[in-house]
């Protein structure tokens, strides 16, 4: 947890894009477009109106739990090179700042979408934000090397979130997607981490790497890889699939799983050698996957529309 006497206070009057980068804007933009992409793909229509208002707020409780977690994490993120530049390590933003925008736009958020939408699409997004700024952040982080495979479910709950905004309930067709994005986590970061263990290392997170080592890491990746690549494919046969989705689903899973093929079969000497250079490609890989799979569910949403989509 953030120590708020131990922090400098400097001189530099923070600005808006501070604020800004305080809510994880990268993260913002995979929930706010798998949020989109699980309203749009509903069978009933959003006003429009209805349906920026919704996903705006969304997004703003995403920059909340952001907020929330830069501010808990602000002690391992000083230690971490690859978050030392954050604006509560970095002294562009105080620890107290941060926990009041992170309480005030959660609150906000949730309240707003109960107006805008429904109250279970809000009570979605207040059990979301809690589960990522209490339950991951001040728990699963630091207690067991599977916080990023429970904590990832998250990341996961927008496209529920942006059903449940157009339909009011629950259905199968949102869970396919929330575990699309449940599945491909532990992979993704785990891959990060391969590349970047001596920051959990220094900073004592129970990443995977840090207390089974690498070898198990890569045994893992390769795991949950033929598990998503299984569900992903699978989901093209569903409703929220068809031709377009398959096509896309079929070569982009060939290529994750051949990346993590070539991360299995490696030894310490040779990532040592080429500095990780399988896992860096796999890792920017990763990040289209998520990105293209839910592009691939919007454009067949958008062609349903017209009558011209899915199976």
């Amino acid at each position: 947890m953030t120590d708020t006497s131990t922090t400098p206070a400097g001189e530099y009057e923070a600005q808006f894009g501070d604020y800004f980068a305080l809510m994880k804007p990268r993260v913002m933009q995979l929930v706010v477009f798998t949020a989109l992409v699980g309203m749009l793909a509903a069978p009933n229509s959003v006003h429009p109106v209805v349906g920026f208002a919704s996903i705006l707020f969304v997004a703003i409780g995403a920059g909340a739990s952001g907020a929330l977690n830069m501010w808990w994490d602000a002690d391992i993120d000083a230690i971490m090179r690859r978050t030392q530049g954050r604006p509560i390590p970095s002294g562009r933003v105080q620890p107290g700042e941060a926990l009041a925008i992170g309480v005030a736009l959660s609150g906000m958020s949730v309240v707003m979408l109960g107006l805008a939408a429904n109250l279970l699409a809000a009570g979605m997004l207040l059990f979301t934000i809690l589960f990522y700024a209490v339950f991951y952040s001040m728990w699963l982080k630091r207690a067991t090397p599977q916080n990023i495979v429970i904590g990832g479910a998250a990341g996961a709950f927008p496209p529920v979130i942006g059903w449940i905004i157009a339909t009011g309930s629950f259905s199968v067709e949102a869970w396919l997607m929330f575990a699309l994005i449940f599945m491909w986590t532990p992979p993704h970061f785990w891959a990060l981490a391969l590349f970047m263990r001596n920051d959990y290392d220094d900073a004592k997170v129970p990443m995977l790497t840090v207390t089974h080592g690498r070898r198990s890491t890569r045994r893992h990746i390769l795991a949950y890889t033929v598990l998503l690549v299984i569900l992903a494919v699978g989901t093209g046969f569903t409703s929220i699939g068809g031709p377009i989705y398959l096509v896309t689903a079929g070569v982009l899973n060939l290529l994750f799983l051949i990346g993590a093929f070539r991360i299995w079969k490696r030894d310490e000497d040779d990532s040592e050698a080429d500095d990780f250079r399988v896992e860096r490609k796999f890792f920017r890989l990763s990040l289209w996957y998520l990105f293209l799979h839910f592009g691939a569910i919007l454009a067949e949403a958008t062609l349903r529309g017209y009558g011209m989509g899915g199976w």
